[in-house]
Formats: structure tokens, C-alpha cells, sequence
């Protein structure tokens, strides 16, 4: 399980580190590039990943509720934690509420329950992207539009996807071969981005806040997610799933939102970095205590 933990955050690793050394070269100004990524590279991701999946709601309304108390109950755990460390709250309570359940939380719950777990876990992504795309801007900014909310491209990629799973419409197949295109360059460009900004930081500076996020984002979500099954009562099968889902690091999204509204990124970018790194130890924990 360690090895396959290693094999899913090495990718991330590697770009952020092609990343580093690129800025410490050319200095790149990535505005552009990351407003791009957001407005159009990730609601592309968000609609291939969707699209290609099928999945049943109803039966997965209990895992579905989970996840949005797991993230909203990470969020309210961590703003004691960051006011007694002297952190802003609004630094360390995104990449406490949403974890990298996308290109590390799907292949490992595949890995560990199998296919059959792929509707719930297809159902946590979206919960997920949709509560991030949805908060992020007030928790960040203190400001909340709904308007606003209806505008980004994400909610309409994240509506035609499910659309299309649910009315097992085939897409001709040159269409989501585009579309996956630029949701691969998401992903990269995400995550280069992140070297990018890390270049500029200061470790020391940064090891402190880096190492606290790591620690708070999985032991808030376990947390959570314990509780909330305990107390609905949840199966064992639901449970586990939920468990793990609150183990998982910091999403490279908290980045490109803190980039975006300029709330510390280079902090946020450490806790992402080192939070993705300490998955080596947490997810072996979470599945220990639950398997």
C-alpha cells in the first residue's frame, strides 16, 4: 500500500520540483496561465472525469451528505487550530475542507475497494469540486455571490457531466478525446504552478505552517468522518470509504484558489507540498485503523 501511495504522489513531485527549477531560472509569470487553468483546463477536467462515469445518486445520497459534513466540520475544526498556532484562518481552513480526492483519492479507493466503489467515489469528487468552487471565493475573500457562483465555468462543465452519465448518452468519441486534453493540461499546470510558487518561498519560513496543514487536513477529516458515521449509523463499507476520503491531503485546488484572491499563497503552496507528503504516513493509518 505504501509503494502505491509512493507511485501516486511522485508524479506531483516531479512536476512541482520541473516546476521549482524552471522559475529559479526565468522568473515565468503564471496570471495567465492559472486563469486559463481555471476557466478552462479544470471545468474540462471536471466534465471528462464526470462524463465517463456512471453512477447512481439516490443509492449514494448517504455518502454524498458525508462528504459535505466532512468538509464543512474539517473547516470549523480548523479555525480553533490556526488562531492558537497565530496562522490566518482563511490560509489553513480551505486545504483543511478540500483534499486531493481527484487524482489521489479515486485511484487509491479503486485500489482498495475495488470497481464497485467507483459511484461513491465519483460522488465524493463532485460534492467535493462543487462545495470548493462554491466557498472558496467567501472563505477566502469574506465576500459571497450567488450570482457569481452561476458564472463559473465549472458549475456548467460539472451539470452537462453528470448529464451525460446519467443519461448514458455515448459522446462521439474525437469530443472527449478533446476534452481530455485540456483536463490533463489542468493537471499539469496546476501542479507546475505550484513549483513555480514555491521557488520564491522560504523554507524556513514556510516548514512551520507547511507542517501544520499536513497534520490538521486528514486528522480534522478522520475525525469528521468518524463521527458523522457513527452517529448516522452509516455501513461498514460507507464508513471505511468516508474515512479514507478524510485522510486525504490537501488538493493542489487550494493553491490556484489562494493564487487567485492572493490570500498567502506561497503558505498555501507549503501546506500543500508537504501535506501531499505526509499521505505516506496518514493513509496507511486511516486504512490500518479501518481494514
Amino acid at each position: 500500500m505504501v509503494y502505491r501511495i509512493i507511485t501516486i504522489i511522485f508524479p506531483l513531485f516531479a512536476v512541482v520540483l520541473v516546476g521549482f527549477f524552471y522559475a529559479r531560472k526565468h522568473n515565468p509569470e503564471m496570471v495567465a496561465a492559472n486563469r486559463m487553468t481555471m476557466e478552462v483546463f479544470l471545468p474540462a477536467l471536471i466534465f471528462t472525469a464526470l462524463a465517463s462515469k456512471s453512477f447512481n445518486l439516490v443509492d449514494n445520497i448517504p455518502i454524498a451528505v458525508g462528504c459535505a459534513v466532512v468538509t464543512l466540520g474539517s473547516g470549523l475544526l480548523a479555525w480553533p487550530v490556526a488562531r492558537f498556532l497565530g496562522i490566518d484562518p482563511k490560509t489553513l481552513i480551505s486545504p483543511a475542507m478540500f483534499n486531493n480526492v481527484g487524482n489521489m483519492g479515486l485511484p487509491l479507493m479503486l485500489f482498495t475497494f475495488g470497481d464497485e466503489a467507483l459511484g461513491a467515489a465519483v460522488v465524493l469528487m463532485l460534492v467535493l469540486i462543487v462545495l470548493q468552487f462554491a466557498l472558496s471565493p467567501w472563505l477566502l475573500t469574506g465576500n459571497f455571490s450567488l450570482g457569481a457562483i452561476w458564472r463559473e465555468p465549472f458549475l456548467l462543465a460539472s451539470v452537462a457531466g453528470v448529464a451525460v452519465s446519467l443519461s448514458g448518452v455515448a459522446l462521439w468519441p474525437p469530443l472527449v478525446s478533446a476534452s481530455k486534453i485540456l483536463g490533463d493540461i489542468a493537471l499539469g499546470m496546476m501542479i507546475f504552478s505550484l513549483g513555480v510558487r514555491l521557488s520564491s518561498t522560504r523554507a524556513g519560513k514556510m516548514l512551520r505552517v507547511g507542517i501544520a496543514g499536513g497534520v490538521v487536513t486528514p486528522l480534522t477529516g478522520m475525525l469528521t468522518a468518524w463521527g458523522f458515521a457513527t452517529l448516522t449509523g452509516m455501513s461498514k463499507a460507507e464508513t471505511d470509504m468516508l474515512f479514507l476520503f478524510g485522510a486525504l491531503p490537501p488538493a493542489v485546488g487550494c493553491f490556484m484558489f489562494a493564487d487567485r484572491y492572493k490570500q498567502e499563497p506561497d503558505k498555501v503552496a507549503a501546506i500543500v507540498m508537504i501535506g501531499n507528503a505526509m499521505a505516506l504516513f496518514f493513509i496507511p493509518f486511516a486504512l490500518a485503523l479501518r481494514l
